[in-house]
């Protein structure tokens, strides 16, 4: 009896059907995570399928010798597509896999030492274990979040506390193994990144309401850990308005003359008035004090703190800035 041949089975997230022959499981034999891919002729079989124009999206190479392979799509813009692909425990080292695209794909206790990933995409990818020494990352696209935050996010919502902190925890690790590696590399703005994020997953990792996490938070939300100095520039632009704002309502002495808001005064005299409010919040944040204007009552609690905030995010901004320009 005729053998009736058909198609692989294998239809991923996005809809991509492969047109390989199947084989007794359904799948073809890149699609069938069953069968054993260890062998010396994989690499080579690889790289003509690629060639020949298969379907490389959600190919299953576990414990798979690709040392040494050649996966960049030369003469083309677009590197080729390994979404939902799994490498895990695959031998990739020294490989060639420039601008190639790895969305959701894993990379889980893969060998990527003396790899060149440059420009290559890794959206969703899990990284986990991955070996990176000597592994070249110029411009990798990691997206916002790793695939084990989204887990334990949802997680979270789910009211699954231990599990949703492993996921955490699997986070951290390879933030820290990336930060750990771009600081090899050289690439400090990347590490910078990376260990915002690496310190993000550690406090999510913290009981909710507990005064570290709380304070970790502070600390990301005014400095980014010390990585993003803008962050600070921001933060003393809102604060000095909004003690501008404060002392607009609670008033100031000029000249023996003490000045406030009144809504009897026209439009323009209340707002130069703010002026002259964003003005004495500006010498007061930067302890300048010229004392041409004072405050009085309730303004002088506002100056209080703003004075001693002010001097501290001065400091704080020169430490920040000085550590990402000597990197």
């Amino acid at each position: 009896m005729k053998k009736i041949n058909t198609l692989c089975q294998y239809n991923d997230p996005q809809g991509y059907i492969c047109q390989e022959e199947s084989n007794c499981s359904g799948y073809c034999y890149w699609h069938d995570s069953t069968i054993d891919k260890i062998g010396d002729e994989v690499k080579q079989a690889l790289v003509d399928y690629v060639k020949a124009g298969g379907l490389t999206r959600g190919i299953s190479l576990k414990h798979a010798d690709l040392s040494y392979i050649d996966l960049v799509n030369h003469n083309n813009k677009i590197g080729y597509d390994f979404s939902y692909a799994d490498f895990y425990r695959a031998n990739l080292f020294g490989a060639h896999l420039f601008n190639i695209k790895l969305n959701k794909a894993s990379l889980m206790k893969a060998d990527l030492k003396n790899a060149k990933l440059n420009c290559a995409n890794l959206k969703g990818t899990n990284l986990l274990g991955a070996k990176w020494k000597g592994c070249k990352i110029e411009n990798i696209q990691i997206g916002r979040k790793l695939s084990q935050e989204y887990k334990a996010k949802n997680l979270l919502k789910k009211n699954k506390l231990e599990q949703a902190i492993d996921y955490f925890e699997q986070a951290e690790e390879i933030y820290r193994d990336l930060r750990k590696h771009s600081e090899q590399e050289g690439i400090f703005i990347l590490a910078g990144k990376f260990i915002q994020k690496e310190l993000t997953m550690r406090r999510m990792q913290m009981p909710k309401y507990s005064m570290k996490r709380i304070t970790s938070k502070l600390v990301d939300l005014f400095c980014g850990y010390g990585e993003d100095p803008l962050r600070i520039v921001g933060i003393s632009i809102l604060l000095i308005l909004f003690c501008a704002i404060l002392y607009t309502f609670t008033g100031l002495n000029y000249q023996g003359e003490h000045l406030a808001y009144d809504p009897i005064k026209t439009p323009m005299d209340n707002f130069n008035f703010f002026l002259s409010s964003l003005y004495y919040s500006v010498v007061t944040f930067t302890t300048l004090g010229y004392g041409d204007f004072t405050p009085v009552g309730v303004s002088r609690a506002i100056a209080a703190i703003e004075a001693f905030t002010g001097s501290f995010t001065i400091a704080l901004f020169v430490v920040v800035f000085v550590k990402k320009m000597t990197r």
